[in-house]
């Protein structure tokens, strides 16, 4: 059993919403003014978690975070699904199939960033590799503000073979890659799709790009040749759920 801490108001409200079974206890600071922390504490209890009161200083040490907001969860991390969840996960999902590749993102901001946009956006699952990029840390937790309780995330060994795994249950795939003409405004995708977005500084790897059934971009008439991943995230989500009529 593996055990973490889910740090601060948000994520900890959000594993009180959608996964309250793998708390184990409630960490809560002494005499706080935050009345959002009452909330809390009675949520808690009436879910049978305990609940600890201790002062500032020794909140931040038993947590080993300092950015706690006066609340931290000692959580059960649940297995990490794997390549063989992929086909099942595709198949509930069916014609609205929705996956978010990220081929390598190290930043745990950026990570919770998107895990966020993919809560929002009801992605059916967010494909990530096992090395060469950050995991469900509690950094990425708070930045997804709840959002890594929602979306189903899977980590692979082999990122290309997952995405041939995803064209074998019927999933056309996009890339994304400023080095293109064609951009996500000329793609179709009211079908099942998988979204790709590469690393921070180098985007997507060569073998990556390959597997890809189309590459497109974001356009961008100013003067800047890039985004930030998680924004460009967001604004390819939310063109896949424009194209399919979501209201």
């Amino acid at each position: 059993m593996t055990e973490t801490w889910i740090v601060g108001i948000n994520p900890v409200e959000g594993a009180l919403a959608n996964d309250p079974e793998r708390i184990r206890e409630l960490l809560v600071e002494q005499n706080s003014k935050n009345a959002r922390l009452n909330e809390i504490i009675a949520v808690a209890r009436k879910r049978g978690i305990q609940v600890r009161t201790m002062g500032k200083e020794q909140l931040e040490k038993t947590s080993g975070e300092s950015r706690h907001q006066g609340v931290v969860a000692r959580y059960e991390t649940p297995p990490m699904l794997g390549e063989n969840d992929l086909e099942g996960l595709i198949e509930a999902a069916g014609h609205d199939a929705l996956v978010l590749v990220l081929d390598g993102v190290t930043d745990p901001h950026n990570l919770g960033a998107c895990l966020r946009s993919a809560a929002a956006a009801k992605v059916t699952a967010v494909v990530v590799p096992k090395d060469r990029a950050v995991g469900l840390t509690p950094t990425v937790r708070r930045a997804s503000a709840g959002g890594a309780d929602l979306v189903p995330m899977v980590a692979v060994t082999n990122l290309a073979r997952a995405l041939r795994t995803l064209k074998d249950a019927g999933v056309w795939i996009t890339g994304l890659d400023g080095e293109t003409e064609k951009t996500i405004y000329q793609v179709d995708f009211k079908g099942p799709v998988a979204l790709v977005l590469g690393s921070e500084g180098d985007g997507m790897r060569r073998l990556t790009v390959d597997t890809c059934d189309f590459v497109a971009k974001i356009p961008m008439p100013g003067r800047m040749e890039s985004l930030n991943v998680s924004v460009a995230t967001g604004i390819v989500l939310f063109e896949v759920l424009r194209q399919r009529g979501v209201k």
